[in-house]
């Protein structure tokens, strides 16, 4: 070997290391306020929390809440207002203070929770596995009606608030996002909740139809799923905003409470409103479960999620109180 070679192939063994480790010191640090759960806990009521193990990113059950031990009131809830959970149980133990810490509550896609329900309440997270049988259901009134004619839940359904799409993106809108039809651009990134387990995905595809036809809907949803350019979340009130944080989407349609929370908590998150002519709206509703453990705790839960405290709390992230309008599509 020339003498020059071989002293670049020396240097090139002995300084790769530094050089890698002068690399990933030039990395951005961790930062735990981006990745879920963003709200430190205050998501559960527990009173006896024993010892803390949560580290953002690799250990933090960030869709369970509470105590599986006794509870005596189980919830499913629909993720898309989780940031909403943690004022509604502190409202209702207020009232009925016999509950107090004796609630646990999921807030996975409300498609994943009746794959549970199926299951028995069993889920598997990671390496654990437990079961918590729910009392009452919530997701979009269609779907809670569909779950009543199956057998899965007990009517009548209670409607009890509405929300409408908004395009999220990350602060300062790089990207120029300036409505729906912009979102069939070959060249933005989009991050949507997949039709396969989110309900939203429904809303979302009426709208896009409403911007620019079938050929957007196919943009969004085919072309652009097959060329990588659109990410289909599992679980889009987590991902979503995550994914735009991090750089890997330029936009995403999500519920508008969704992005005002993100907003609300200070994250680099905004948003983009889609006219009323575009939009969709979606009634929320919920459900005694059939066969449900404590079906007394599952009616004053169903009784309160309508009243004048609650509604106030939904109030906060853009929810409307249902009047009995119809739902959009």
């Amino acid at each position: 070997m020339h003498k020059r070679s071989l002293c670049s192939a020396l240097a090139a063994v002995f300084l790769a290391p530094i050089l890698s480790t002068l690399a990933f010191a030039e990395q951005p640090a961790p930062q735990p306020d981006v990745f879920p759960p963003w709200q430190h806990g205050s998501n559960n009521d527990a009173t006896n929390r024993g010892f803390e193990f949560t580290v953002p990113e690799v250990d933090d059950l960030a869709d369970f809440h509470g105590d599986i031990t006794d509870p005596k009131l189980v919830l499913y809830v629909g993720g898309n207002y989780f940031f909403a959970m943690a004022p509604l149980v502190a409202a209702f133990e207020k009232e009925y203070p016999d509950y107090k810490g004796r609630l646990y509550w999921e807030t996975i896609p409300p498609g994943l929770l009746v794959k549970q329900m199926e299951a028995g309440g069993t889920i598997t997270s990671g390496n654990m596995t437990w079961t918590a049988k729910p009392d009452a259901y919530f997701a979009g009134l269609k779907k809670v009606d569909a779950l009543i004619d199956q057998g899965l839940l007990v009517g009548p359904a209670v409607p009890y608030v509405t929300n409408t799409l908004t395009i999220m993106t990350p602060k300062g809108n790089p990207a120029h996002v300036t409505g729906l039809a912009d979102l069939g651009r070959p060249d933005l990134r989009l991050a949507m909740p997949n039709p396969e387990f989110e309900g939203i995905a429904r809303q979302i595809e009426a709208s896009l139809k409403k911007a620019g036809g079938q050929a957007l809907a196919d943009a969004v949803y085919r072309t652009k799923v097959a060329d990588g350019s659109t990410i289909l979340t599992h679980i889009h009130h987590r991902q979503t905003p995550l994914f735009l944080m991090q750089g890997r989407a330029e936009a995403g349609v999500t519920w508008q409470s969704e992005a005002m929370f993100q907003e609300q908590a200070g994250n680099p998150i905004t948003h983009i409103d889609i006219p009323a002519g575009q939009n969709t709206t979606a009634i929320y509703a919920g459900a005694e479960v059939n066969g449900a453990a404590h079906p007394e705790a599952a009616r004053l839960w169903l009784s309160f999620i309508h009243s004048r405290e609650a509604l106030s709390i939904f109030e906060r992230y853009g929810f409307k109180a249902y009047t009995g309008q119809p739902e959009s599509d």
